[in-house]
């Protein structure tokens, strides 16, 4: 994997956490926990889970509206 490649899949992830805190910060405790189910935790966390809620495009909007969904389907299954 190429330098850029992990730059851009640190910097999807970095994106989405923030976004995630963001737009819920009254359910900050539900996003970290969110969080830590994509990511995983300890040795087995991976950041490139983030990849995805990334299409072809690399459209940022698109990526923030499908880690939105995403996040409200956890909390209402």
């Amino acid at each position: 994997m190429s330098i850029g490649t992990k730059n851009r899949l640190n910097q999807t992830s970095t994106t989405c956490k923030a976004h995630l805190r963001e737009q819920h910060p009254q359910q900050l405790s539900l996003v970290e926990e969110f969080i830590a189910e994509i990511e995983g935790a300890g040795k087995s966390q991976d950041a490139t889970k983030w990849n995805q809620f990334t299409d072809a495009k690399r459209s940022g909007a698109e990526m923030l509206q499908r880690v939105d969904a995403a996040f409200q389907a956890w909390m209402n299954p």
